[in-house]
C-alpha cells in the first residue's frame, strides 16, 4: 500500500537572470600578464597595506589579457576562508579562460601555509572541471610576493 504525502500549497519559484556588475575600473598598462611578477604589479595596489587577508580573482582571456578583478573574501588577521564556487562564481561571469588568484599576508611574509597549499590545489581540480586553468596563485607581503606556480605548487 502507498501512502498518499499531504502536500501543502504550491511552492512559488522565482525566475531569474545572473549577471556582473562593473563597479568601477582600472587601466593597466602592459595589456597582457605573461609572468608571476607582471600578476604582482597588477595585483599589489589592491593588496598592500591591508590589515586583513583579501583575496581576489583575476579572469583573464585566451590572450592572458586581464578583463575582471573581484574581490572574492576578506578574511582575518591570518586566515580567509576560500570557496572554489565563490573563486570561479566571477570568472565564468567573465567567460574567463584562466584565472590567477592573489592573497596577502598582512605580517609582511609571503611564505605559503599549508592551507594555502590546500586551498590552491582545490582551485586547480576545481578549474579543470570547469575549463578555467589557474595559473598561479601568488602570496602579496611587504614590497615582495611569491607564486606558488615558481615553487612547484601548480
Amino acid at each position: 500500500m502507498v501512502k498518499e504525502e499531504k502536500q501543502g500549497p504550491a511552492k512559488r519559484v522565482n525566475i531569474v537572470s545572473v549577471k556582473l556588475v562593473r563597479e568601477s575600473s582600472i587601466l593597466y598598462e602592459k595589456r597582457c600578464i605573461r609572468s608571476a611578477q607582471d600578476a604582482y604589479e597588477l595585483a599589489k595596489s589592491f593588496l598592500e597595506d591591508k590589515d586583513r587577508e583579501h583575496f581576489i580573482v583575476v579572469s583573464l582571456d585566451t590572450k592572458n589579457q586581464p578583463v575582471s578583478i573581484n574581490v572574492c573574501h576578506i578574511g582575518s588577521l591570518n586566515a580567509s576562508l576560500v570557496s572554489p564556487r565563490e573563486v570561479m562564481k566571477a570568472a565564468i561571469l567573465s567567460s574567463a579562460a584562466s584565472i590567477l588568484i592573489f592573497h596577502n599576508h598582512p605580517s609582511g611574509l609571503t611564505d605559503p601555509s599549508n592551507e594555502d597549499i590546500k586551498v590552491t590545489k582545490r582551485l586547480v581540480e576545481a578549474g579543470k572541471l570547469m575549463g578555467i586553468e589557474l595559473l598561479d596563485h601568488i602570496i602579496v607581503g611587504d614590497n615582495t610576493f611569491n607564486s606558488l606556480k615558481e615553487k612547484g605548487y601548480i
